[in-house]
């Protein structure tokens, strides 16, 4: 059994995943990372890279095997992996898409969480970081689906923390804001696009151009992670860099301004 402790990420292959990790593996954690290819030949990590799809039962169960069997024990989860979509009306994806979405964002959380508490609570202790997003907090007009997921992984984490704290296992959810990773070019299209939205898609999506060039960088989520990690009372929700103006925005603003500035942003 590793004497170090011993994190588990998904979604470890590049962005925000990538940088936890190597992060994590420097300060003296053991790290096994995923990713839906698993270790590649021309690459070169700094920790171990393991075979996960979050969406299949068996490629999960498969996954925490391997790193039982190598570590002994997982002592964190961080479940990081995640899909998004480009702009999107509500009403521009299928069922089928945003089931696919609900199935890498909430379901697939909820894989890694059930796989992994079995093997914390023998041991007494463990610690699960679900990264969110602040979309979760405030849902995104044109973002619905991506939204809701991301609200339910509030909910579910919010419960699960009360659920196992006296199990010496905590859970918390990270929601930043805009951050620079490659994953807005990986992200969805909508598979059934309307006409009537086309324009405001358009202008959204520019915007979204401008608001990358100044986004922050993914050591602001990184950074979270390892205090997070540091702390014996860790706190459920963290919002790091901009992500806590807008929470306190939403939290605390009376509905009305907040619908305002909403509809403002929407008419350009």
């Amino acid at each position: 059994m590793s004497s170090n402790k011993v994190v588990l990420i998904t979604g470890a292959s590049s962005g925000i995943g990538l940088d936890i990790a190597e992060k994590l593996q420097l300060d003296g954690y053991e790290v096994f990372g995923t990713s839906r290819k698993g270790a590649q030949p021309n690459t070169n990590y700094s920790f171990k890279m393991v075979e996960l799809d979050v969406t299949k039962d068996g490629s999960v169960a498969t996954a925490v095997a391997e790193v039982m069997k190598n570590a002994g024990k997982i002592d964190v989860l961080i479940n990081n992996a995640g899909v998004g979509i480009s702009w999107a009306a509500a009403e521009e994806s299928s069922i089928e898409q945003s089931k696919f979405i609900f199935d890498t964002n909430l379901f697939g959380v909820m894989r890694m969480t059930q796989a992994v508490l079995p093997h914390m609570r023998e041991q007494g202790s463990g610690r699960i970081i679900n990264i969110g997003s602040i979309s979760g907090i405030v849902p995104v007009a044109f973002g619905a689906i991506y939204s809701a997921s991301k609200h339910a992984l509030e909910a579910y984490t919010e419960a699960l923390d009360h659920e196992v704290r006296n199990q010496g296992i905590r859970v918390s959810v990270i929601d930043p804001h805009l951050i620079k990773t490659p994953m807005f070019s990986k992200d969805l299209e909508p598979d059934r696009p309307l006409s009537i939205y086309s324009e405001t898609r358009k202008r959204l999506a520019t915007s979204m151009e401008k608001q990358l060039e100044s986004a922050e960088e993914t050591s602001v989520v990184t950074d979270t992670v390892l205090y997070s990690l540091q702390q014996t009372a860790p706190h459920i929700r963290y919002t790091p860099g901009r992500a806590k103006r807008f929470a306190y925005f939403r939290y605390y603003a009376p509905s009305a301004i907040f619908d305002r500035v909403i509809q403002k942003f929407l008419d350009g």
